[in-house]
């Protein structure tokens, strides 16, 4: 089972930009494919980003395209999550993925990362 621990969460101002981080455990961590959820008071965990286990591919939400970048250092083990031109609609506690499989498409996750929290003030 791997283990996911996300840090880079934070308080920012509209308009700036936040790196978040998962931190991973395990050596089969190049094996699986990594995501971004959130999840905003009162609503439901919802998808924002993933990519497969090379980083060949990616795949947004609609509401972050343009806006963030996912990425992987199958090196170091660790899934980033860049978010430029943050709005106060992306205030969520984000949660870093691990997917059963290589490719995101199959859409199981296996394991999560506790969240993190990113608050955007207007």
């Amino acid at each position: 089972q791997v283990q996911l621990v996300e840090s880079g969460g934070g308080l920012v101002q509209a308009g700036g930009s936040l790196r978040l981080s998962c931190a991973a455990s395990g050596r089969t961590f190049n094996r699986y494919a990594m995501g971004w959820f959130r999840q905003a008071p009162g609503k439901e965990r919802e998808f924002v980003a993933a990519l497969n286990w090379n980083g060949g591919s990616t795949a947004y939400a609609d509401s972050v395209k343009g806006r963030f970048t996912i990425s992987r250092d199958n090196a170091k083990n660790t899934v980033y999550l860049l978010m430029n031109s943050l709005k106060p609609e992306d205030t969520a506690v984000y949660y870093c993925a691990a997917y059963r499989d290589s490719y995101y498409s199959g859409g199981v996750v296996r394991s999560w990362g506790q969240g993190t929290q990113v608050t955007v003030s207007s």
